[in-house]
């Protein structure tokens, strides 16, 4: 086999593979610890947060008559001096917070 040749067909199979890991990457979820950064970053903007948590396995979502992908998180931060604690849902398609709700103290 030529040098060419040899060039030529290494060539292809790095551009295939290069290829088929950029589709793979498109269709892959997002990861529960970019779901908890996602979630941080966006309770961030409220004050400061004490604490954080997320369950690692996505679970089914309704809301508003859409069913939705999600990871199960919270959120724990001091408010005038009493902790607070928030239940959030991040989208796995999306990273998107889709619901946060205060939980009992």
């Amino acid at each position: 086999m030529g040098v060419k040749k040899t060039v030529a067909i290494v060539g292809a199979g790095l551009a295939a593979g290069y290829l088929i890991q950029k589709q793979i990457a498109k269709q892959q979820k997002v990861t529960p610890e970019k779901a908890l950064k996602f979630a941080k970053e966006a309770f961030k903007k409220e004050g400061p947060i004490s604490g954080s948590w997320i369950y690692m396995k996505p679970e089914e979502k309704v809301k508003h008559g859409l069913t939705y992908t999600v990871y199960r998180g919270g959120i724990s931060r001091t408010i005038d001096g009493k902790p607070a604690q928030y239940e959030f849902f991040v989208d796995a398609e999306t990273g998107s917070v889709i619901d946060a709700v205060e939980s009992a103290s």
